[in-house]
């Protein structure tokens, strides 16, 4: 298998779209607001990842970010200006995230590559050790940002209400599926956006059952059995 070359890196992508994303409140004039606008947007997402999307209501946002209920208000005329603004910020957020991950994981991915000497010992033992790296990672997502997960839920079914989210979704499934089509490229796929699609998903059900049950009773051995397959797959084993 060899490389093909990427046409947009995903740490480029990623990074564009954390400069892109536009918001549609009133904007801040001063540092002193747009801290508080941010605190505002803040709340709004905590309350999302505690109580749902139905919850949030100016009144709410505002105790929960400590400020006034005019200060809601002056930033967001209506509660679908707040939602929409509140998952813009996830996005830029998301987006940013996603460039430091793409940045730092590209090189240890590279080396992995070079190391194949064309023998099938050495494609399985890389397919192998991406299938751990892969559990790892969605351990490290349910460990360490779950709340980012439940957001990631309720933004997607939201979006199925609220076509003012639709540009917004799409963006954030780019940047994702962007970074996992250029470690398929490097893997040498000839098929990398489709490669793309199917471990994402694979991944986001992982995810998606991990919230449900609790990080504590997820099966690793059987999430490791998964990826396993589906990479020797992809590796022709």
């Amino acid at each position: 298998m060899t490389a093909k070359p990427t046409q947009e890196t995903a740490t480029g992508v990623a990074h564009a779209l954390a400069g892109s994303v536009k918001y549609q409140g009133r904007k801040a004039s001063r540092e002193g607001s747009e801290q508080r606008r941010q605190a505002i947007l803040d709340a709004a997402m905590r309350i999302i990842v505690r109580e749902g999307v139905r919850a949030v209501r100016h009144r709410a946002v505002a105790s929960e970010a400590a400020v006034p209920l005019s200060a809601t208000t002056y930033y967001f005329k209506d509660i679908n200006v707040l939602i929409s603004d509140t998952f813009a910020l996830f996005v830029e957020r998301s987006a940013a995230y996603m460039a430091h991950f793409w940045s730092s994981t590209q090189g240890v991915l590279q080396q992995q590559v070079s190391r194949l000497d064309g023998s099938v010992a050495a494609r399985r033992h890389l397919a192998n050790e991406i299938a751990r790296l892969a559990v790892e990672y969605v351990r490290h997502q349910l460990l360490n940002r779950r709340d980012h997960l439940l957001a990631e839920q309720a933004f997607q079914q939201e979006a199925l209400l609220n076509p003012r989210l639709h540009g917004l979704v799409r963006a954030h499934r780019r940047i994702v599926l962007q970074g996992v089509m250029q470690f398929f490229e490097v893997l040498g796929s000839q098929q990398p956006e489709q490669d793309a699609k199917l471990l994402t998903g694979i991944i986001a059900r992982m995810e998606y059952q991990g919230l449900l049950d609790g990080v504590e009773h997820l099966d690793n051995e059987d999430m490791l059995a998964i990826l396993k397959r589906y990479m020797h797959l992809v590796l022709g084993l």
